[in-house]
């Protein structure tokens, strides 16, 4: 059965592949559909869509399918062929189906698609066989009823479905043929408790999902036990309603604070590295445009005052042009014979006039009596010391 645990190694409770694999299932014979006429394959076409799609699936009736025709298994052949459309091929699935997963629904689509015109049935097992042979479930079986009523691969639901299927059964609800994949199944003191099934040629084998199970799952949540008190702590369940003791709820409560701190403080080291990078960046700027400023700067500076700049060149000819335009010549040596001197404070002071011939005669010295001297020749050094 569909997420029954089996004996032995941990198996999964889905279901991989297409049901073609295995026991002969699947939508196998490809001649045999082209070779059917095509009145037929124009009538699958127009089949009403089915309500699954829109409406959860029904449940099946306790005494089975209430019809007057008599019961009469549609052969494999005939199946792959296609059917009538008033005659789907009554395809049944079991299972326990708890934590409805990936893994179920893929089983379910296989054993739906096993055949171009199926209707699928899905029996499930009640809590009562399921704790006696399996173990305790998660959800009650009213609810995975309903889980497998909202599949859109599901046409009919069985409550309360046996462990292990008789002729019986089979043939109160009408059923065709039986999906499962084909590893043996122990349980219940038989083997296989689809040994009968498969004998009977009824048996129709699908693929099952690795890495996904409803043990898997429930793994996960004992492994990460003290995750999951502390998330639904924060939820705001309350430690009696997850079983929680006083010591183990302050603890899981001291946690979550801690872990909210940390969470804090990795979001502020964030924003941090964060407004440090801007910085840095802006930074990197300014100082891009400081030394493009201070080189641009420094040339205009060379280029006004440098030794032919035109500073120089205007003082030039400022000097040239105020040494034009002075009414007075300078004294020889005179600092403002510069040209490029600049105009002194204070009073301006005008350069004396030539005396003229009165003054000259007035300043006149008076003739010296002495006599004058003769001139020494290089050769009388030391004559005036001998006189």
């Amino acid at each position: 059965m569909v997420g029954r645990r089996r004996n032995g190694p941990k198996a999964n409770n889905g279901s991989r592949g297409s049901g073609g694999n295995g026991g002969g299932g699947g939508r196998g014979g490809g001649e045999q559909r082209q070779s059917q006429p095509q009145q037929q394959q124009q009538q699958r076409r127009r089949q009403k869509p089915r309500q699954t799609l829109s409406h959860p699936a029904t449940f099946a009736r306790a005494k089975g399918s209430e019809t007057d025709v008599p019961y009469e298994r549609v052969t494999l052949e005939k199946a792959r062929g296609g059917t009538p459309a008033d005659r789907p091929v009554r395809v049944y699935a079991d299972g326990i189906f708890d934590l409805f997963h990936s893994g179920h629904a893929r089983a379910l689509m296989q054993a739906k698609n096993l055949f171009p015109n199926t209707q699928l049935i899905v029996g499930v097992c009640s809590d009562e066989l399921t704790h006696k042979y399996k173990g305790y479930t998660v959800m009650a079986e009213d609810e995975r009823y309903d889980a497998l009523r909202h599949c859109r691969y599901v046409d009919e639901v069985v409550r309360d479905a046996p462990w292990t299927l008789s002729p019986e059964f089979l043939k109160m609800h009408r059923i065709d043929f039986v999906a499962h994949d084909d590893i043996p199944y122990t349980s219940a003191g038989s083997e296989d408790v689809y040994k009968d099934i498969k004998e009977s040629g009824m048996f129709v084998a699908t693929k099952r999902t690795d890495g996904i199970s409803t043990s898997d799952l429930i793994t996960r949540i004992v492994r990460d036990y003290d995750v999951y008190v502390r998330r639904n702590l924060q939820r705001g369940y309350t430690a009696r309603e997850l079983n929680v003791g006083f010591i183990n709820d302050k603890k899981y409560r001291l946690q979550n604070q801690v872990d909210k701190m940390k969470e804090t403080v990795h979001t502020l080291e964030e924003k941090s590295k964060d407004l440090v990078h801007r910085v840095e960046e802006r930074s990197h700027d300014i100082i891009l445009k400081w030394e493009e400023k201070s080189r641009e700067f420094i040339g205009n500076f060379l280029e006004l005052f440098g030794p032919e700049g035109a500073w120089t060149m205007i003082q030039e000819r400022s000097g040239r042009v105020l040494q034009a335009l002075s009414p007075y010549t300078s004294p020889v040596g005179s600092p403002s014979s510069s040209p490029t001197r600049g105009p002194t404070r204070g009073p301006t002071r005008r350069s004396p006039s030539p005396p003229s011939d009165r003054q000259r005669r007035r300043f006149r010295s008076p003739p010296s009596t002495q006599k004058p001297r003769r001139p020494r020749s290089p050769g009388s050094k030391g004559e005036e010391g001998v006189k």
